[in-house]
């Protein structure tokens, strides 16, 4: 639960302005003064960017000036600097001012102007970049743009995607944005927590931050009881006093797990309820036929998963390759869940998988991306039973290099389904009655394939992070029994690389075939994080060569360098840090964390909408029959990539946040209580400090760190007293107390009890040079500590 700090904002990627209505007086903005052919000033380009986000790459903007030959390499250099000094940032092809929104985003729709014009904000913004901004909204007449089909029609609550583009007149919102489409329309119900208040109704605490606290008479508390989360909706609405709202559900204590869940679900407009229509056609739907597919029904393919998993969309095989031409070579079969043949384009199905974007994963509930009868039952390839499948047969050398491949849309039947620890339990040598059959025909053949494969991933040297991943056990109700890290093993490994390998070929079969797709693409490091890390490893001594040409494997040498020493988390941790963030998109820019060049998600349709629209893709490029990808769909491929990465994004926020609240509620109870942490993260504010028992962390206010004046080296990642040289860095294990915890907000406020370390001499040099510029705070006596998350 850590928190990985993105870039602070720059501000003045924001220009004021307001889009008013036609006739209203404002100053103009002054032209660019552009000479053509010229290199354009830094200013000029940033301007540039500002003014016309959707000609902001590279290309776009050497025709945009005119430049040519050294020209355009010079253009190149000043862009790289600009990045460096944080004046510009990527976004997946184009460009953009630090703070800014890209091109095309999704909205939320929040409120009205004084003029009774929609503002948006979007839906998903981090918190360490101050408040989202506020975007005004186009409404189109009803023949829509240039009277050309219909226009979407937005109302307040809805969330939309939105073509953005920069206000021109002053005064407003710095945005102005025209509907593309309609995600998903307002609903009338808002959760918050019931408490109750003499005379026998009682109050709605929000559960979000800018939410607004609201009366429930005692005729409206549908049976709520304190201390419950409820489903409300707005009763009345009047110039004076608070809202009054109606109880419509309710959910639970706030206590429980399904609350907690419940809020991030609301908090972030996750759809939960799938809608009739989905559910009946999901109910209608019947198995596949043979109709253009092969039987290989008798190829022994086997599913390995959690043992607690109910869909099962990938299945393996591997054998020796009887080619003469490939001495020591393998052959691995991949195949996964034929999703698109039962959710086509444009049906209900469709349309509220598209909505949903991924499944959600909480540590007691999954919210499906398809009704379970499509993803637990028709497109789970059950044991024992006939499943249709797409499927990709592989050939690796030796040394473990892929040198073809092959896809095939069949009828398949698993031949067993097995749990990561059983099967690996069969390798180590103590086979189960179920295992034991399988060990030598299928598999020793899957070890062995992946001992071939995994010489090919030892030379293309992906970024190897070691940071473990938590998981949280639940008692009976609901609550947190205790936080583990599950054993990494071989079987995951094995797994992880054949799916891997099976969505560079989903990727290399349809750029051959010149088909549109969605890529998975990941950018690498941005040159102000470079220097940022730089700058961090100079202190420990490690060197981070210059220059935007960096690749997985010269993170993984810092990682070597780090392993063993007292500096391994910490250095794991900026190296996270430092890394973009992977999306979806249709232009392929490669994949920087993997180290590939082509890449797309296609082993994951039941829960992700990106594999999907890859299976449509190969189905109709090769020819296989109903199914296949639209026109439509090709021409909307961009619009729906940054739907589905935002959507991502909401995922991982929820999830993130359904942990917190869980920890905080399940560490409520110890308020005063000492813990063992570690500093995980070192702001001018204070200390994050994580507990690693726990799986979840807390903040230390730097006014509760003592009398000395407290000095932020961002280089160093630490605080430390000017006057005693004591202080604290990030990765220091220290001991806290427990001061706060707030359920709700998942919050949880720490004192500190260890006592700061000499930090080194480096840091005390700093101080005594007087250089203050990098940011300091001195504690203030009598001064409230801070409440929750900063």
């Amino acid at each position: 639960m850590s928190r990985i700090p993105r870039d602070r904002t720059n501000p003045a990627g924001k220009r004021p302005g307001k889009i008013g209505r036609a006739g209203k007086d404002a100053p103009a903005v002054e032209p660019l003064n552009i000479v053509h052919g010229a290199l354009p000033s830094r200013e000029v380009i940033l301007r540039f960017i500002a003014d016309h986000p959707q000609k902001a790459s590279k290309r776009e903007l050497a025709k945009a000036f005119g430049l040519k030959g050294d020209s355009r390499v010079e253009l190149k250099h000043l862009l790289q600097e600009l990045e460096q000094e944080g004046m510009l940032q990527k976004n997946r092809k184009s460009l953009i001012r630090p703070g800014a929104l890209p091109p095309v985003t999704v909205l939320d729709i929040t409120t009205r102007d004084k003029d009774g014009d929609l503002i948006g904000r979007p839906a998903e913004w981090p918190e360490d970049q101050g408040v989202a901004p506020a975007v005004a909204i186009r409404q189109q007449s009803p023949a829509g743009r240039q009277g050309k089909g219909k226009a979407p029609v937005a109302g307040l609550g809805d969330r939309i995607l939105a073509k953005i583009f920069p206000a021109v007149d002053r005064g407003g919102p710095a945005y102005t944005a025209r509907i593309i489409k309609v995600i998903d329309k307002r609903r009338g119900a808002s959760m918050g927590v019931f408490r109750t208040t003499p005379g026998g109704g009682g109050r709605l605490l929000p559960i979000e931050r800018r939410g607004e606290e609201m009366v429930i008479d005692p005729d409206f508390t549908g049976g709520a009881k304190d201390g419950d989360l409820v489903e409300i909706e707005v009763a009345r609405l009047g110039r004076f006093g608070l809202p009054r709202a109606k109880v419509l559900s309710v959910v639970g204590s706030v206590g429980s797990e399904k609350a907690i869940s419940m809020i991030a679900i609301h908090a972030h407009g996750i759809p939960h309820v799938f809608p009739p229509a989905v559910i009946a056609e999901a109910e209608d739907a019947k198995p596949a036929t043979m109709s253009h597919r092969e039987d290989w029904r008798d190829v022994p393919l086997i599913t390995i998963d959690p043992a607690d998993a109910k869909d099962h969309d990938d299945a393996v095989y591997a054998e020796l390759d009887p080619s003469p031409d490939n001495p020591g070579g393998v052959i691995v079969t991949v195949a996964i869940a034929d999703v698109s043949w039962y959710v086509r384009p444009k049906s209900p199905l469709d349309r509220e998988a598209l909505k949903r974007g991924n499944s959600v994963y909480f540590p007691d509930r999954v919210v499906p991306m398809l009704p379970e009868r499509i993803s637990n039952d028709l497109c789970s390839l059950k044991e024992g039973v006939d499943r249709p499948a797409l499927a990709v047969r592989m050939s690796f050398s030796g040394e473990g290099r892929k040198i073809g491949h092959t896809f095939h849309r069949v009828m398949m039947k698993s031949a067993a389904k097995l749990s990561y620890q059983q099967a690996q339990a069969a390798i180590d040598g103590t086979p189960d009655d179920k295992t034991g059959p399988m060990l030598e025909p299928i598999l020793k053949p899957l070890w062995h394939a992946y001992a071939v494969m995994k010489r090919g991933r030892d030379r293309r040297q992906p970024l190897e992070l070691d940071m473990p991943e938590r998981k949280i056990l639940l008692k009976s109700d609901g609550t947190v029994d205790r936080v583990h890290v599950p054993p990494r093993l071989d079987a995951h490994k094995l797994i992880e690389e054949m799916m891997i390998q099976a969505n560079v070929s989903a990727a290399e079969t349809l750029e051959k075939k010149r088909q549109p797709l969605i890529y998975r693409i990941h950018d690498g490091p941005t040159l102000a994080k470079q220097e940022i890390l730089r700058e961090f490893l100079a202190t420990l001594g490690i060197p981070l060569a210059k220059g935007g040409n960096m690749r997985a494997n010269n993170f993984n040498g810092i990682l070597a360098k780090a392993d063993g020493t007292p500096h391994q988390t910490m250095v794991n941790e900026m190296v996270l840090r430092s890394q973009s963030q992977a999306i979806y998109g249709p232009e392929n820019i490669g994949h920087f964390g993997l180290n590939l060049m082509k890449y797309a998600h296609f082993t994951s349709p039941i829960r992700r909408y990106a594999d999907l629209i890859v299976h449509r893709a190969l189905v109709g490029s090769l020819g296989f029959g109903e199914g296949g990808i639209t026109t439509e769909e090709e021409a909307g491929l961009d619009d729906i990539a940054a739907e589905i990465s935002t959507f991502e994004r909401r995922a991982m926020a929820a999830e993130r946040e359904t942990v917190d609240r869980l920890i905080a509620h399940h560490l409520s109870g110890r308020v005063g209580e000492e813990f063992a942490g570690r500093v995980s993260g070192v702001t001018k504010s204070g200390l994050f400090v994580a507990l690693p028992e726990y799986g979840a962390d807390g903040f230390v206010p730097i006014s509760t760190l003592g009398s000395d004046y407290f000095i932020y080296d961002e280089a160093h990642q630490a605080l430390s007293g000017e006057r005693t040289g004591l202080g604290y860095r990030l990765g220091d294990n220290v001991t806290v107390k427990l001061a706060e915890a707030i359920p709700l907000a998942g919050a949880l406020r720490f004192e500190m009890v260890s006592e700061g370390r000499e930090m080194p001499t480096a840091v005390r040099s700093f101080h005594k040079a007087g250089r203050r510029d990098r940011g300091q705070v001195r504690k203030k006596p009598g001064t409230r500590p801070p409440r929750g998350r900063h």
